[in-house]
């Protein structure tokens, strides 16, 4: 099958395909859309560039269109669930571009703007609901939303939604959900928490897995450079001045972190956004459309808000701080080398961060090439009292203190007494102290006074 319509993919679509030039299939495309137009359950391993947006979306499109139906008010016929706005906002864009002949009503449910619109089109009936789960909850306990017409279920980036504590929630939504429905689940790699909940979501599922468990792309190359911390920022502004760095994603592990470097980068005349939590709906959407369009050059982002990034052309992804899960070394580098280009990623590395790249060559059974740019007088000791202090960051128990052996008692003479522990001596009154009372003060004390009140 070398084409969509060898998959079985209905026309409409396909005029909508060609549309967004779209001609031949990618690996995890055309594996999913044949198992998913059987209606049966799926459970999707794949990166992100892979196009898996289009392996589940092209099929949900299709089931509509096969059996037309007015939604009913305040319900949807198909709900998919992100983690991050970005993401939500990318894939509802890939459903009205897929389904642009189709005259669906689709609707993007996110955090961070007026729940107003949102109301609207839910009170309508949608076809196609995306949504992030904390906002989707919003609207279910407002009792604005009910799931119990949903015929299809996506939960995209799953790993990533274990990372921000969101199982919890869609186990919520997914109670609510009619037993007899097709589900979705996509994740990049496979750590045993969402094992489980694929097993509690899914009923034999087909498994299409194009990538590896926690592998990075083949054409990424990668590179990896041993720096002081204080040297960071001008090795990245180096590198960034480069001519071969058209366009650019530096990832920091702090919101705080994201709008320093960025600052850095404006100040050095080098074209930067920054995106994270903290910044508003609006002002994320206009930060990344500036990147879209080649306004910025470079986008400084987080891990959460990245994970709804989905540009062409990157070809720079720099790790300006290595992250404390492995597996997100594998989402940050997966956004450049897409749709089959090439792309490198650079890590810098310095000497408390080094247990993190270890991590990283363990989980993705690769060995990164490394160069060392520090200060050739200070590595050794340096290089010592990083791992040291990694160590004592991740749970390594502390050096033990070294203890006197006991020296063994000489034995007791037979007959001889015990010694006392206290001495029988009476201790001395600190000075402004009380005078102690006598023995049996206190009975007699009692004793006066249980008399007087019998002659009351």
């Amino acid at each position: 099958m070398t084409d969509f319509a060898g998959l079985g993919v209905a026309e409409t679509i396909l005029r909508a395909l060609r549309d967004e030039g779209y001609t031949t299939p990618t690996p995890i495309q055309s594996q999913s859309i044949p198992a998913l137009l059987r209606g049966g359950d799926l459970l999707g391993i794949a990166q992100t560039g892979t196009g898996k947006t289009c392996a589940f979306a092209v099929p949900i499109i299709q089931r509509l269109l096969a059996n037309p139906r007015r939604p009913a008010p305040g319900t949807t016929r198909a709900l998919i669930l992100a983690p991050t706005r970005e993401l939500a906002v990318q894939i509802g864009d890939s459903f009205r571009a897929y389904g642009r002949h189709a005259r669906l009503h689709v609707a993007v449910v996110v955090g961070g703007v007026g729940m107003g619109p949102q109301v609207q089109a839910i009170s309508r009936g949608l076809d196609v609901l995306v949504a992030t789960p904390g906002r989707l909850l919003d609207h279910m306990e407002q009792r604005r939303l009910r799931l119990d017409a949903t015929e299809v279920v996506v939960l995209d980036e799953a790993d990533h939604m274990l990372d921000l504590g969101f199982i919890v929630p869609i186990r919520r939504i997914v109670s609510k959900l009619p037993k007899a429905r097709q589900t979705l689940l996509f994740s990049a790699t496979m750590p045993r928490e969402i094992a489980t909940l694929a097993n509690e979501m899914l009923h034999n599922p087909a498994r299409v897995e194009v990538t590896p468990v926690a592998t990075t792309a083949e054409r990424i190359a990668q590179q990896a450079y041993l720096v002081d911390a204080k040297s960071k920022r001008d090795l990245l502004v180096g590198m960034l001045s480069a001519a071969e760095v058209k366009r650019a994603l530096v990832f920091t592990r702090t919101k705080r972190g994201a709008d320093r470097v960025a600052k850095i980068l404006d100040e050095s005349g080098i074209a930067s956004g920054a995106i994270h939590g903290n910044k508003s709906q609006g002002h994320r959407q206009r930060t990344l459309g500036d990147f879209k369009a080649g306004r910025t050059r470079v986008l400084v982002a987080t891990d959460i808000a990245a994970r709804g990034i989905d540009v062409d052309g990157v070809t720079h992804v720099v790790n300006f701080e290595l992250p404390e899960v492995p597996e997100t070394y594998v989402h940050r580098i997966g956004r450049t080398a897409r749709a089959g280009a090439e792309g490198v990623a650079i890590s810098l590395c310095d000497n408390g961060e080094r247990h993190l790249l270890r991590a990283i060559e363990k989980t993705t059974r690769q060995q990164i090439p490394t160069e060392d740019r520090r200060d050739p007088s200070a590595r050794h000791d340096q290089a010592e009292e990083g791992d040291d202090l990694a160590a004592r960051g991740r749970g390594s128990p502390r050096p033990r203190r070294q203890h006197a052996t006991p020296q063994a008692k000489a034995p007791r003479p037979h007959g001889e007494p015990r010694a006392a522990h206290r001495s029988s001596a009476p201790r001395a009154a600190k000075p402004g102290a009380a005078k102690p009372k006598p023995p049996g003060a206190k009975n007699r004390w009692r004793r006066r006074r249980g008399s007087a009140g019998a002659q009351a």
